[in-house]
This record gives C-alpha cells, sequence and structure tokens, in this order.
C-alpha cells in the first residue's frame, strides 16, 4: 500500500480501498492555495502505482468544497513580476491534467461554494454528487481575470456553448441546475443522502476490476480531443497579463476590500 505524504491542508483518510481527499481551509472556504495544489499533486503521485487505492473521494471541510484560487498567493506573486503568476497558475493547470489522468475513479462530493478552480476539480471528476444547494461558477471575468486553466476542462464537461455563458457571466447556479446541464451526476437534499449516495456508487466502483477500470478511463480519455501543453502554456500566460493588467489589479483589489470593481453597474 502506498505512503501517503503528510499534508497541511488536507485531511488523508485511507479505508476499504477509498481515499478521502478532505480540503481543509474552511476559514477560507477552502481556496485553493499553492500550497494545497502541491499537496494535492503529491497525493496523486503517491497512489498513482497503487491498485490497492480503488478510488478517491473528494470533498471540503467546513461545508464548503472549494472557494477558487487563493487570491492572497496571486498578491504575493505579483511583488515577484509576471512570470511567477504565470508558474503559478501553470501549476494548477497541471493538477487538473493530473487528476483527469488519476488511474483511480475520482470522485467529487460538493457542497457549498464550488467556485472557479473548485468548480475545475469538479469538470476532471469520473462522477460528481452535489448538494441541491451548493453554488457553482466561473467568477474570474468579475475579478478581471481569466479561467485559464479551466476553461479547457470546462468545455470539455459541458460543451462549448454552456461554457461560453457561463464565464462570460460569472453567473451562479445551484446543483439542480448543474445536473441539467451535465456537469454533476446526482443531486441530494440532505447530508444523509449525499452520504447514502457516495455510499451507493463506491459500491458500485468497487464491484469493478482496479486495472480494467484505469485503462477504461485511459481509453475513454485519449477519445477525446485533450487540452496541450501548449495551449495551457499559452493560457497561463495571458493569465499572467491579465492579473498584472489594469482590471487584475483592480478586481483583485476590490474583493479582497469587499467592495464592487470599478466596472461593476
Amino acid at each position: 500500500m502506498s505512503s501517503l505524504p503528510v499534508c497541511q491542508t488536507l485531511l488523508l483518510e485511507l479505508h476499504n480501498g477509498v481515499l478521502h481527499i478532505t480540503l481543509n481551509r474552511p476559514e477560507c472556504r477552502n481556496a485553493m492555495s499553492l500550497q494545497m495544489v502541491t499537496e494535492l499533486r503529491s497525493v496523486l503521485t503517491a497512489v498513482r502505482d497503487d491498485r490497492g487505492v480503488r478510488a478517491l473521494v473528494i470533498g471540503g471541510a467546513g461545508g464548503h468544497f472549494c472557494a477558487g484560487g487563493d487570491l492572497k498567493d496571486m498578491t504575493n506573486a505579483r511583488a515577484q513580476g509576471a512570470s511567477a503568476h504565470r508558474d503559478l497558475n501553470r501549476l494548477f493547470g497541471a493538477l487538473l491534467q493530473e487528476m483527469q489522468h488519476a488511474p483511480q475513479v475520482v470522485i467529487t462530493v460538493l457542497q457549498g461554494a464550488v467556485l472557479g478552480g473548485g468548480f475545475g476539480l469538479a469538470c476532471v471528476s469520473d462522477i460528481a454528487l452535489a448538494d441541491h444547494q451548493a453554488q457553482f461558477g466561473l467568477p474570474e471575468t468579475s475579478l478581471g481575470l481569466l479561467p485559464a486553466q479551466i476553461a479547457p476542462f470546462v468545455v470539455q464537461r459541458i460543451g462549448l456553448t454552456e461554457a461560453r455563458r457561463l464565464t462570460l457571466t460569472a453567473a451562479r447556479f445551484d446543483g439542480h441546475q448543474a445536473r441539467r446541464m451535465g456537469l454533476v451526476h446526482f443531486v441530494e437534499h440532505d447530508p444523509q443522502a449525499l452520504a447514502e449516495r457516495l455510499d451507493e456508487v463506491l459500491a458500485h466502483v468497487l464491484c469493478c476490476a482496479p486495472e480494467a477500470n484505469a485503462m477504461t478511463k485511459k481509453l475513454l480519455l485519449a477519445s477525446t480531443s485533450q487540452p496541450s501543453d501548449a495551449m495551457l502554456d499559452q493560457a497561463a500566460e495571458w493569465f499572467s497579463e491579465a492579473v498584472t493588467g489594469a482590471e487584475g489589479v483592480e478586481g483583485t483589489l476590490a474583493f479582497m476590500q469587499k467592495r464592487k470593481p470599478g466596472w461593476a453597474i
């Protein structure tokens, strides 16, 4: 069995072949810091070749899944120049790629805020379960930013038409709407029902041979066009330009100061 890394931003529990990963920064609705991205990648690396780990279940502490990227990290990166923003953004794209191609069955349990980077994680899961009151959205453009690493995975998950509407309006929507657009597979109305649905899904997953599941997942992903490294590198460049540009500075400052940005009516 794999030796799991010691993590400060994640809670890890391995039981009966299922690794439960809890994003554990409840004080900021589990906003994704550079440390969290790094720790998630290290966990994926640790279990990649271990067929004893059959499924990864990702949830969030404190009633929220993930409120997106940590703007404090972006602010700190601003002092280091454009390349720091580009590299920070691209690391999240690498996480999405690695999670997309994890040989285990990846299940997300979505409650509360499922925004930005959290939305991206939902898009690369094999099976997504949501609370009906979960709040989904891609708020980047309302902050003067781009959903640079997330966008190709969103398009792949729900299609170009819905992706255009959601990214260009920063619209929020609930679990029922997420189910209708194909982002999630199951919607439940209380925590108990959500837990029971997870148990049901895991029972089905554990009926399937782990190597067969891994290869089937690889086959299915190979049958669709995948985001290329070159395209994600370009997206990271554009993100860096947005963060350090006038709109990005205004948008992130407005968020931190809890006010509307200058362009918002």
